[in-house]
């Protein structure tokens, strides 16, 4: 055969890597040569402790989950930003020199003080009737963050109980595919629309609406993942000895579960922010006297063609953007920590 030149590819880590476990096992070698019979095969002590010490590596999940997603510095600066935000959203109204969100401040005249700019008795302007902006924000924040939790929340105790059900018991599947299949062909913005008609206007219709279908996908994913792991081993020794079905779910099923379940809930929240923007965009959502980030949106849209009054789309974004980038990344980080797969023990 002709040689065409090729020449083999050396990794020099692996090399010296061979060289370092080459040259031990000679050393070891030359040891054993010099050492007499004796010393070759003398017996070793008992020792009654050490017999007795067990295998226990003081392993916790829970421990090795933080431990992996605290070296998540992105994830853990987020985390310090959301938890800050969250915080104040909540004492804002308390601090001193706060503004009521919904009242109307005038001037000396009794005239509104409508559309002023930021400055310093109003750090982010007014809106066109006169009402501080920073104050409706938080206050906006604070409405749209108990819209997510609530949904989120819902979507969680339904989907995962509906998907264990659905997957593990074989007796529910047609009963429970049949289910999706109808709820899911339905739109959910014309399902939004048509509640919006029907009740009245307020932060409960949003969030039944935004609840009556959102836990179809968690249920469809978990029941997928159940299928998956309910027929091992280990699962068919514990039915075989009689372990309790509910017992079995807790134990065995879910504990596999914590990573994907804790990611689809922290991209639930700014999920259901977005369909509250979504709702109210479209002139559907919640009345103008409740603040949201949904209504300050669709008010400084409609300013977006003057340019001086552009402030009061870009400061209610601006939160929607940190909250919704804020609950991706941390999900995202937490779900691959939860994987024990990226522990390190």
């Amino acid at each position: 055969m002709k040689n065409l030149g090729f020449r083999p590819l050396r990794n020099v880590k692996t090399d010296a890597l061979g060289d370092s476990i080459a040259q031990s096992m000679k050393q070891s070698m030359e040891q054993t040569e010099s050492m007499s019979d004796e010393e070759a095969f003398s017996f070793a002590e008992f020792d009654a402790l050490g017999a007795e010490r067990g295998g226990y590596s003081g392993y916790s999940y829970w421990g090795s989950t933080l431990r992996a997603f605290s070296q998540n510095k992105i994830a853990m600066f987020f985390l310090v930003v959301m938890v800050v935000m969250l915080l104040f959203t909540f004492i804002q109204p308390y601090l001193p020199g706060q503004k009521d969100p919904l009242l109307i401040h005038n001037d000396e005249w009794g005239l509104p003080l409508n559309n002023v700019p930021p400055g310093e008795e109003f750090w982010m302007g007014t809106n066109s009737i006169g009402q501080d902006l920073w104050a409706r924000i938080w206050a906006g924040t604070r409405t749209s963050l108990f819209i997510g939790f609530s949904v989120a929340l819902v979507e969680a105790v339904v989907g995962i109980l509906v998907g264990v059900l659905w997957g593990y018991v074989r007796k529910l599947d047609f009963f429970f595919t049949e289910l999706y299949n109808v709820l899911d062909n339905i739109p959910q913005t014309l399902l939004l629309i048509l509640i919006s008609y029907v009740l009245r206007p307020g932060v409960s219709t949003i969030i039944f609406a935004l609840s009556l279908t959102g836990w179809l996908g968690m249920a469809r994913f978990i029941r997928n993942q159940i299928i998956i792991i309910r027929d091992r081993d280990y699962n068919l020794a514990s039915r075989c000895l009689g372990i309790p079905t509910w017992r079995i779910i807790l134990k065995n099923l879910l504990p596999y579960l914590v990573s994907v379940i804790t990611m689809r809930m922290a991209l639930a929240v700014p999920s259901a922010i977005g369909n509250e923007v979504f709702v109210t965009y479209i002139g559907i959502g919640l009345p103008v006297d409740t603040p949201s980030l949904g209504n300050l949106i669709q008010t400084g849209r409609s300013l977006m063609t003057v340019a001086s009054l552009r402030y009061q789309l870009y400061f209610p974004v601006l939160v929607l953007v940190i909250i919704t980038v804020s609950f991706y990344i941390i999900g995202n980080a937490f779900a691959d920590a939860a994987d024990p797969k990226n522990h390190v023990r």
